[in-house]
């Protein structure tokens, strides 16, 4: 009687590990960690150096430790007829001569010890601000390295303290002069940014081709045209009121004039509250999306 048995499936696993380890060149039986470790224990250095190549080398027990009195240094072959002397110590720097007096040394003196330790870090740190700014790269910026500099003298003057927070706008001569000479105002290309100006221009352009739409088109016809037929409305409405009530005593020509009085005070129809010129309607359309085009 038959049996029918399933085969096992080939592992590829452990077929890919079978033909490793057939590939693996032979190995001796003493080359493992426990034999590895134990040669190293017993390896002495003495014995492998070449200065005592082809010499008979004995160990010899001494009371003191040798290592401490020798110095390989001294023992090199380089200081044969030299001797070894220890560097002298340094020599503390002189101290710098005390500055001369303010009101009898030469102009030279004054500017080398009072101005110039204070006024070249604050060029230094002017010319750093003003690369930041990109003021070599542009032939119009809104930095002003005067102005940063006061600011910075006013700040780094070491006689006070507490003006580390303060502006230009905050320095007591600062605010006296601009009351005096005040300064004029900036242009808009100074004062905005790239990126500000990129919107402000971007909208208006979305607001011209907002504006080129028939639709848009049909409207502002109809706005011009009410505007034509309400131009002189003052006169109209008088003119009215002359044709179908004409006055007949001194009290009704002075209620029409009264009557004519507040129609003018009173607002056209192309002001009233819920009408928006085409400016308007322009700014309304260019504020739907404000931020700049990539």
């Amino acid at each position: 009687m038959s049996v029918v048995q399933d085969k096992k499936e080939p592992n590829i696993w452990e077929e890919i590990c079978k033909e490793f380890s057939l590939k693996r060149p032979p190995f001796k039986l003493e080359d493992d960690t426990d034999s590895v470790t134990t040669e190293i224990i017993q390896f002495d250095p003495a014995t492998h150096t070449p200065v005592i190549y082809g010499k008979m080398v004995e160990q010899i027990d001494i009371d003191c430790d040798t290592t401490t009195d020798f110095d390989p240094a001294v023992s090199h072959p380089a200081l044969i007829g030299h001797t070894v002397l220890e560097k002298p110590p340094k020599s503390p720097p002189t101290p710098p001569p005390p500055p001369p007096p303010k009101d009898t040394c030469t102009p030279r003196e004054y500017l080398e010890h009072y101005v110039f330790p204070v006024l070249l870090p604050g060029l230094l740190e002017m010319l750093k601000e003003a690369r930041e700014q990109k003021c070599f790269e542009r032939k119009r910026f809104r930095f002003n390295g005067l102005d940063y500099l006061t600011e910075y003298l006013w700040r780094h003057n070491p006689n006070y303290f507490g003006r580390e927070n303060d502006t230009i706008d905050e320095i007591p001569f600062v605010q006296r002069i601009l009351e005096e000479n005040p300064r004029p105002a900036l242009p808009l290309s100074l004062i905005w940014t790239e990126e500000e100006a990129a919107i402000v221009i971007q909208s208006f352009y979305r607001g011209y081709l907002v504006r080129r739409e028939e639709e848009v088109q049909e409207l502002r016809q109809w706005q011009r045209e009410l505007r034509e037929e309400n131009e002189d409305i003052t006169v109209k409405v008088e003119n009215f009121w002359k044709k179908h009530e004409p006055p007949d005593s001194d009290e009704e020509v002075g209620a029409a004039s009264r009557r004519s009085v507040d129609v003018k005070k009173s607002p056209s129809p192309t002001r009233s509250a819920g009408y928006k010129t085409p400016s308007s309607l322009s700014r309304a359309s260019s504020k739907t999306q404000q931020s700049p085009i990539p």
